[in-house]
């Protein structure tokens, strides 16, 4: 990888965003209805007061947290901003970072695993996180960040650099507009950004993980100004050592500055951050695709690890991210945002392709070569106006991300043998199939996304009653190249419009019933080649783009201490299959589900976070209907997570943490031969707060999977059938200083 590239591109990245930071001629604002509540804070625990008000210019003010400080009162709804849970016909969930702290999160992972409508993976052949929500993919690509996408690092991210963490539960075209990866058609993640809260904040802290594992951490936040309108907040943190697994270390690096303006009518922030991890022997995925057992193979133990010693992966991202809001009266506020990212990634990896019962199998090496960079921008007015006894509030919004990627790579596709059960460390072998220089990739691929979206929120009866209407105008355009010459391969540029139909009825101050209708847009797959389909008439053809469909209907509630809600929706998805030799979006995924909710204080000293998931992921218009009525893999049929908090009464500053989840079976193909058996995980925990002269001490102590259960964690996450395996028993110990 040649480092004066590097250099070169991202001085180019940042100096796009310091021309626009110098050329904006308006600062930006917010206006908010949180009462007393500063950007970013999610210490508070104060009661949430449900009013009957339509939904208000939040911009990017975040909601309160919710009673417990596990979650906040509401989220980030694309487009239309942060809003109170309560007043948008969506299912929003947000998680703060008093639970990232004190669960000892290290990963957006770790986070996410808190909701029972989310299933946690690997991507392919690479040590990456990659998630299904709703049964349906989300890639780490695909992340937004203070609600723009293409910013983060795209394999994994570290939560040093999380405010919080934001689920929008559904499809979110409209919302966010389409991210890079075309994934998300279940749902969508927002990570928003540390801000420095009016009191000052210094925290250092260390941290130990089995086998070997240690980590330090800076968290310093401060205000300034007259009213403190200035603030700044900086996270490092470092870390390195070898993990649960035999063999496996990590290296972690990350650095984030948080800069923000909040004034009278104006509101600017500019967030700077790095992180690098590299994973030396990182066990991957198994891979099914050649197996011809009739049952799944049995599980490993949990820490074994069965690549090969020489698996490594280096994963570096530089991210940049300006935005502002501008308040040009009580009623009309603009905002805009631009951000972008550059990364390199060099991996050199193995895993194991399982051909038998027995855990036999083969393992072929890629050496792989990757350098991207995105490019995203967002700009839009909010604002309210009545008509009568009629209230609205008008979003009118423009987004975009530019993606480019450049790839080499070179290996062998033969395999090496070797047994999961009894590994063999296969040696590294002269690789033969070269793509593209591994020094200096070629571009091999550019994608382009825009779209225009406006949306009214009508309040009607004292806006008991609140309808969204409005859509969004997209176009999506992706080039490939050829990795060795550089030419273009093929061009494929669509547009579509799609709508968002919603609706709030709050019969009390503390009930809201809801509903939507709203869309998802993808860009399609490629045909298939002719080596496995010879008559096929558009081999290797881009299938154009792709439209899912959502209707929800559901109830809220919240009492002041406990919140939560019950859901049921139906998701189609197009799927490619084969009709009269010809490649198309002629099949279809249908996920029906329910989804249930609670959090909250519902005894003084017991707070409880819990969810559960029931799913009927069905396939239906397949090729030669071969698999019509099968569920989709990678979908359980069900899903439970319950955790909480309890201050033991006896102990002044003891708490205890636990939480349990429960995730039912899975199928591995769409054949429905290879069934992955339900599994069960067990967490516990405790927290001890030591006064320490005028500051305090937290210490932390954690076990995740105690009874170390061997288990097969989920299915096909990422399109193929692979197989990933839990983590093992796992230790965690930390202690902070709070100054």
């Amino acid at each position: 990888m040649n480092p004066g590239i590097a250099s070169s591109e991202n001085r180019r990245l940042f100096g796009r965003l310091a021309f626009v930071a110098v050329t904006m001629s308006a600062p930006p604002v917010v206006t908010t209805s949180w009462a007393q509540s500063s950007p970013g804070d999610s210490q508070s625990l104060d009661t949430v007061t449900v009013t009957s008000q339509a939904i208000l210019t939040q911009g990017d003010t975040l909601p309160p947290a919710y009673a417990g400080g596990q979650v906040a009162a509401g989220g980030r709804i694309g487009v239309l901003g942060e809003q109170d849970t309560m007043d948008v016909p969506f299912n929003v969930i947000s998680y703060t970072s008093d639970l990232i702290e004190n669960q000892q999160a290290d990963t957006l992972g770790d986070v996410l695993q808190n909701d029972a409508s989310v299933i946690v993976g690997k991507g392919f052949g690479n040590y990456s996180e990659s998630f299904k929500v709703r049964g349906f993919d989300l890639y780490g690509d695909d992340i937004s960040y203070g609600g723009l996408y293409g910013v983060l690092p795209r394999q994994l991210i570290n939560t040093s650099m999380m405010g919080r963490v934001e689920l929008f539960k559904g499809a979110s075209a409209f919302a966010n507009g389409v991210p890079a990866g075309g994934s998300g058609v279940g749902g969508a993640v927002n990570i928003e950004p540390k801000r420095a809260t009016d009191e000052p904040i210094t925290r250092v802290s260390t941290g130990y993980q089995s086998d070997s594992y240690g980590e330090t951490q800076l968290d310093v936040g401060r205000r300034f100004g007259n009213q403190n309108e200035y603030g700044i907040r900086a996270s490092i943190n470092r870390g390195r050592g070898d993990t649960a697994i035999d063999d496996e270390s990590r290296k972690n690096t990350s650095a984030v500055v948080g800069l923000d303006y909040r004034g009278d009518r104006a509101r600017a922030s500019l967030d700077v951050g790095h992180q690098k991890s590299v994973i030396d022997g990182g066990r991957l995925n198994v891979n099914l695709t050649n197996y011809t057992g009739d049952s799944v193979p049995s599980v490993p133990d949990a820490d074994s690890n069965y690549t090969p010693s020489w698996n490594r992966s280096s994963l570096e991202t530089n991210f940049a991210m300006l935005r502002g809001e501008y308040d040009f009266s009580d009623s009309w506020t603009g905002y805009a945002a631009i951000g972008g990212n550059r990364t390199h990634e060099r991996s050199l990896a193995g895993s194991p392709s399982v051909t038998n019962e027995d855990g036999d199998a083969t393992v072929s090496q890629l050496d792989t070569a990757y350098q991207s960079e995105t490019f995203a921008s967002q700009v839009g007015l909010r604002g309210q106006l009545d008509t009568g006894p009629v209230s609205h509030q008008v979003n009118l919004g423009y987004s975009s991300v530019y993606f480019r990627k450049d790839v080499a790579f070179d290996g062998i596709f033969t395999g090496a043998p070797t047994n999961i059960y009894d590994p063999v460390d296969v040696p590294v072998r002269e690789p033969n199939f070269p793509s593209g220089d591994l020094s200096d990739p070629t571009t091999t691929g550019r994608t382009y996304n825009n779209g225009v979206s406006l949306s009214d929120t009508l309040g009607f009866f004292d806006d008991r009653v609140l309808m969204t209407l409005g859509g969004r105008y997209q176009e999506i355009e992706v080039n490939n190249y050829n990795g060795n010459t550089g030419i273009r391969e093929n061009r494929f540029s669509k547009s579509r419009v799609t709508p968002v139909y919603g609706i709030v009825y709050k019969p009390t101050d503390t009930i809201s019933l809801y509903a939507n209708h709203i869309e998802a847009l993808q860009q399609g797959e490629t045909a298939p080649g002719l080596n496995n389909y010879p008559d096929l008439t558009n081999p290797n053809e881009i299938l154009g783009i792709v439209r899912s469909k959502q209707d929800e209907v559901g109830a809220k509630f919240d009492y002041g201490n406990i919140g939560g809600g019950i859901s049921l929706f139906q998701i189609e998805q197009p799927q490619v299959s084969i009709e009269d030799n010809t490649a198309g979006y002629n099949g279809e995924q249908r996920n029906r589900g329910i989804e249930l909710s609670g959090y909250g204080v519902p005894l003084d000293g017991v707070r409880v976070l819990a969810s559960a998931t029931f799913m009927d992921p069905e396939l239906r218009n397949t090729t030669n209907g071969e698999n019509d009525g099968n569920d989709a893999p990678g979908v359980p049929t069900y899903r439970y997570v319950l955790g909480g908090e309890w201050d033991i009464p006896q102990m002044d500053r003891l708490t205890a943490t636990g939480r349990l989840i429960r995730t039912g079976s899975q199928y591995v193909d769409e054949a429905n031969n290879l069934e992955v058996d339900p599994w069960n995980r067990l967490d516990l925990g405790f927290r001890y707060t030591m006064p320490l002269n005028e500051a305090s001490l937290i210490w932390r102590a954690g076990i995740d999977n105690v009874t170390d259960e061997d288990y097969w964690e989920s299915a096909a996450t990422t399109g193929n059938q692979t197989l990933v395996q839990g983590e093992p028993r796992t230790l965690k110990l930390s202690a902070t200083v709070e100054f």
